[in-house]
C-alpha cells in the first residue's frame, strides 16, 4: 500500500510539474444562488474563446487554469439566468459568482434549461441526474413524491414489483447499490414496506444514480450508486415550504444562522392514516416519520464546516400481538478546506445506523438487530489544470453487525434469553481518479481503487471438516447443513479473514462532432457485505453479513459501450448503451434454507456466479411546453451455482437460472406539458416482463396429503406489469413569488385499475378440494390530492 501512495504522488508532482511549464494562472470560487447562497452543483463555466471549461463540485467550487490573457467567461445553470462577464487573468484570482432564477415561481415550475441532458464530452456513462423538480412532477401511489419511484423510470433501473421496496439495476439484487445520504450509508430505502421512500424531496439538492462507469472514489458495492446531497440551507432570508396530504404532510424550515455565512435547514415528513383506523374498529396501526437536518457555517474563504442528519422510522403494529420498528440513523460532520487554488478537499466523520426490532406480545419477546459502522474519509480534487483533474483519497470504514438479539419481555415468559454472535469488520480503501481531456474530440476517465477488508475477531465461529460448512448428500441429492466440529473464539483485535482487491477503472469519450459521441468504460469493484435474504425485495427482517472464513466478497466485471446523440437544437437527445457484466462468489441458498435467527448462516449458502447484459435506450425532450422522456431497457439477468465436485449437482442442477430481477422488456414514459401558468398535467407509464417465480408443475399423494413439485428454479413468469399514471399540479396565483405561494396537486395511480399480480400462491380449496392459484394485487386505481405551500 506504500508503494502504490508513493506511486500516485510521483504522478500528481510529475503531471503539476508538466502543467505548470507554461505562464498560466488559475482562476477559481464558488458558484451560489443569489437569493439564498445554496451552492450549486453541476454549473457550467465555459470560456469560448479558449473553448474550454469546467463545472463546479459537490460544494460549488470551480476551478480552471488558463494562459495569461483576457476571456468572456459564461455561467449557465438549469433555472438560472445565464451570466456573462469578463476576466482578465494576468494573476491567480478568486471569484464567486451569484446566479439569479429566471423565474420566481415555485421550483416545481422551473424545468427550462435542463441540467439532465445528455454530455457528449463527458467520459462518463451509465450516470443519470435527475433534479428534485422532475421528481416532484412524476404522479406516485397517494401523491407522495418520490425519489425511489422517480428513478425506476430510467433504463435500466427496476423494482421487485408493487409495494415492494428498494430498486435492482442493470439485473443486479437491492443489496449492490450503494445508497449515499450526504456521503452516508442508508441501509434501507424504504418506509412501509416501500410504498414510500425515506428521501424527502423537498431538502435534495442533488441526486446522480451511477449504472457503469462508476468512479473509483466509490466502492463497497458492486451494481450501482445513488449519490444524494441535501441542500445547505438559505443563509440570508427565512423560508419554509411543505404540503398537505391525504395520508401524509411535510414542512421544510431554513434560514440564516448568521447572515451570508452560517445557515440551517430543519425539514420532516410524517403519515397519519392511522389515525383515522379507530373510526373504523381497527387496532392495527402503520406510519412512518422522518426528519432532515443541516447545518453549515462558512468560517473563511478557505474552510466551512457542516453538520447533516438523518433520522427516520417505521412503525407497524397489529393489535397488541405484534409490532414492528424499523428505520435509519445518519450523521456526518464535513469540513471542505481550500489549500490552494488548485487544491480543494473534504474532510467527512460520518456515523450510519440501521436498526430493526420485533415485539411479539403472544410469546412475550422482543427481538432486535441491526448494522452500525463508523466511516472516516478525506477527499481530495486537485486542477491541474484545464485538461486534467485529479481526484484522489482515502476511505475507512468499521462496522458492527447485530444478527439478532432475543430478549423476553415477561418473567413468564418461556423464552430464553438468546443473542446472535456479534460480527465485526474494518473496510479500507485508497483512490485515484483521474479526468484527461487528452484532444478535443477525446476525453478519457480513468482510476484505481485499493480496498481491503479485515474480518474482526467474534466471540465464537464453528469449524467444520475440510472446512465445508455445506455437505452433499450423495444419497438424496440434496445439499445439507454440516455438523460443526467445534468453535473457535478470537479477541476483537484478531483478523479471521483478510481480502485486497484492486479494482480498476476507466471510461473514454469520443465526439464525433458537435452533436454526436461514442464511449465506452470498464468497471471493476468488489464487495464485502451480504444481505441475507430469500425473497425478491428485501423485508426489515432481513441481515446484513459480512465476508469471512466462509462467505468470499463479490466481484464484478462491467463492459458498457453507447452512442450518444443531441439534436434539435438540443431540444432532444438520445443515449444507447449496451452492458456485460459478470459477478463472482454471488451467494445462492440451499433448498429449505433458514435464514431466520440462524446464527450459522454459512450452512445455508453457496458461492455462485451471476451475469447481465443488456440494451438501454433513452430518448429525452428536454425544452418547450412539454418534456419528459421514454426508456427501453432488454436484457437478461441470470445465476449459476455449480456442484464443487464432479459429483455434486449444484443449485438447479447445476444449470443458469433467471434472477429474481431478470426483465426482459422494460419500458417507461414520463412526461409533462404545460397548458399556461396555472395549470400543467403529468403523466407516466410502465410496462415491464413478469417477475420469475417458481410454480409447481404436478404433486403426488403421500399419506393422503398432497405434495407439489416444482419446476426448475424461477422458470415461470408473474403475468406482465403495466400502469398508468396522471396528475395535475395547479398554481391559483402563478405571478405572485412573495408572501405565502400555494399549488395543488391531483393525481391518480393506476388509472385503468389494472390488479397487477405481487405474487401467486397455489394451494387447495377447502369447499371443492380442487388446486387453485391465488392472485395477490396490491393497488388498484389510487386518487389523491395535496395542498402545497411556500412562503
Amino acid at each position: 500500500m506504500k508503494n502504490i501512495v508513493l506511486c500516485f504522488l510521483f504522478i500528481v508532482c510529475f503531471i503539476e510539474i508538466s502543467a505548470t511549464a507554461q505562464e498560466k494562472f488559475t482562476l477559481n470560487g464558488t458558484i451560489s444562488e443569489e437569493k439564498s447562497n445554496e451552492t450549486l452543483i453541476g454549473v457550467s463555466i465555459v470560456f469560448p474563446e479558449a473553448k474550454t471549461g469546467t463545472t463546479t463540485n459537490e460544494y460549488g467550487f470551480y476551478s480552471i487554469t488558463l494562459p495569461k490573457g483576457t476571456y468572456k467567461v459564461v455561467i449557465s445553470y438549469l433555472g438560472f439566468s445565464t451570466k456573462v462577464e469578463t476576466v482578465v487573468l494576468t494573476e491567480n484570482i478568486t471569484k464567486n459568482f451569484s446566479l439569479t432564477d429566471t423565474l420566481e415561481n415555485l421550483d416545481e415550475i422551473v424545468i427550462t434549461g435542463n441540467v439532465e441532458k445528455t454530455n457528449l464530452k463527458a467520459p462518463q456513462m451509465g450516470v443519470n441526474r435527475l433534479t428534485a423538480s422532475t421528481i416532484k412532477q412524476i404522479p406516485v401511489v397517494l401523491g407522495e413524491a418520490d425519489i425511489i419511484k422517480a428513478i425506476t423510470l430510467l433504463p435500466g433501473v427496476t423494482t421487485a414489483g408493487e409495494g415492494a421496496s428498494g430498486f435492482n439495476v442493470r439485473g443486479g439484487s437491492v443489496d449492490q447499490n450503494l445508497i449515499l445520504l450526504d456521503e452516508a450509508t442508508i441501509y434501507n430505502s424504504s418506509h412501509l414496506f416501500g410504498f414510500f421512500s425515506v428521501f424527502n424531496p423537498d431538502a435534495i439538492k442533488d441526486l446522480k444514480l451511477y449504472k457503469g462507469g462508476i468512479p473509483a472514489r466509490y466502492g463497497g458495492r458492486v451494481s450501482s450508486v445513488l449519490d444524494i446531497y441535501q441542500k445547505e440551507g438559505n443563509s440570508k432570508t427565512y423560508h419554509a415550504n411543505g404540503g398537505i396530504g391525504l395520508v401524509s404532510s411535510r414542512l421544510l424550515v431554513e434560514g440564516p444562522l448568521e447572515q451570508d455565512k452560517g445557515s440551517f435547514l430543519f425539514g420532516g415528513r410524517s403519515s397519519y392514516a392511522h389515525l383515522f383506523l379507530p373510526l373504523f374498529d381497527i387496532d392495527n396501526i402503520a406510519y412512518f416519520y422522518d426528519l432532515n437536518t443541516k447545518l453549515s457555517y462558512k468560517i473563511n474563504d478557505k474552510n466551512n464546516i457542516y453538520l447533516s442528519g438523518y433520522f427516520g422510522r417505521d412503525v407497524f403494529s397489529i393489535q397488541d400481538t405484534f409490532t414492528n420498528t424499523y428505520g435509519n440513523s445518519v450523521l456526518n460532520f464535513r469540513w471542505n478546506h481550500l489549500f490552494s487554488d488548485k487544491l480543494f478537499s473534504n474532510l467527512s466523520f460520518i456515523y450510519s445506523d440501521y436498526y430493526y426490532g420485533l415485539k411479539l406480545g403472544l410469546v412475550e419477546f422482543d427481538w432486535v438487530s441491526g448494522i452500525q459502522n463508523f466511516n472516516l474519509k478525506y477527499d481530495f480534487k486537485h486542477y491541474i489544470s484545464n485538461t486534467i483533474k485529479l481526484q484522489y483519497g482515502l476511505n475507512s470504514i468499521y462496522y458492527k453487525f447485530n444478527p439478532g438479539d432475543i430478549r423476553p419481555t415477561t418473567a413468564t415468559s418461556g423464552i430464553n434469553p438468546f443473542k446472535l454472535t456479534e460480527k465485526f469488520a474494518f473496510e479500507n480503501a485508497i483512490y485515484m481518479d483521474a479526468e484527461h481531456k487528452v484532444t478535443d474530440a477525446l476525453a478519457i476517465s480513468y482510476g484505481l481503487r485499493l480496498s481491503s477488508f479485515l474480518r474482526l475477531g467474534q466471540k465464537e465461529l464453528n469449524t467444520y471438516e475440510n472446512n465445508q460448512p455445506v455437505i452433499f448428500n450423495e444419497d438424496f441429492k440434496i445439499y445439507e447443513k454440516a455438523t460443526p466440529t467445534g468453535t473457535e473464539s478470537f479477541k476483537r483485535s484478531d483478523v479471521i479473514a483478510q481480502f485486497f482487491n484492486l479494482e480498476p477503472r476507466i471510461s473514454l469519450a469520443y465526439q464525433i462532432n458537435a452533436n454526436n459521441s461514442i464511449k465506452a468504460s470498464y468497471n471493476r469493484m468488489s464487495q464485502y457485505l451480504h444481505l441475507i435474504s430469500n425473497t425478491s425485495s428485501p423485508t426489515p427482517l432481513d441481515v446484513w453479513t459480512p465476508s469471512g472464513k466462509y462467505i468470499k466478497p463479490q466481484l464484478l466485471d462491467q463492459y458498457a459501450i453507447g452512442y450518444f446523440k443531441n439534436f434539435s437544437n438540443n431540444n432532444y437527445s438520445l443515449e444507447i448503451e449496451s452492458f456485460y457484466k459478470t459477478v463472482k462468489n454471488r451467494i445462492d441458498y440451499i433448498d429449505g434454507a433458514d435464514l431466520i435467527a440462524n446464527n450459522a448462516i454459512e450452512q445455508v449458502i453457496l458461492n455462485g456466479e451471476a451475469k447481465a447484459y443488456g440494451l438501454e435506450v433513452l430518448l429525452r425532450k428536454n425544452e418547450g411546453k412539454f418534456n419528459g422522456w421514454l426508456a427501453y431497457t432488454l436484457s437478461k439477468s441470470q445465476q449459476i451455482t455449480k456442484g464443487r465436485t464432479p459429483t455434486e449437482i449444484g443449485i438447479n442442477n447445476g444449470k443458469w437460472y433467471n434472477t429474481p430481477y431478470d426483465k426482459t422488456h422494460d419500458i417507461s414514459f414520463t412526461g409533462s406539458y404545460d397548458f399556461n401558468n396555472k395549470w400543467k398535467l403529468n403523466a407516466n407509464f410502465l410496462f415491464q416482463t413478469g417477475q420469475p417465480t417458481t410454480f409447481p408443475n404436478g404433486q403426488y399423494i403421500y399419506n393422503n396429503i398432497s405434495v407439489p413439485s416444482y419446476n426448475s428454479r424461477n422458470s415461470d413468469r408473474l403475468p406482465a406489469y403495466n400502469r398508468l399514471d396522471i396528475s395535475t399540479t395547479f398554481t391559483p396565483k402563478p405571478d405572485k413569488n412573495k408572501g405565502w405561494q400555494t399549488y395543488w396537486v391531483f393525481g391518480i395511480y393506476n388509472v385503468y385499475g389494472r390488479k397487477n399480480a405481487a405474487s401467486i400462491t397455489f394451494g387447495q380449496n377447502s369447499d371443492t378440494k380442487l388446486n387453485e392459484a391465488t392472485r395477490l394485487s396490491i393497488f388498484g386505481m389510487v386518487p389523491s390530492v395535496s395542498y402545497n405551500f411556500k412562503f
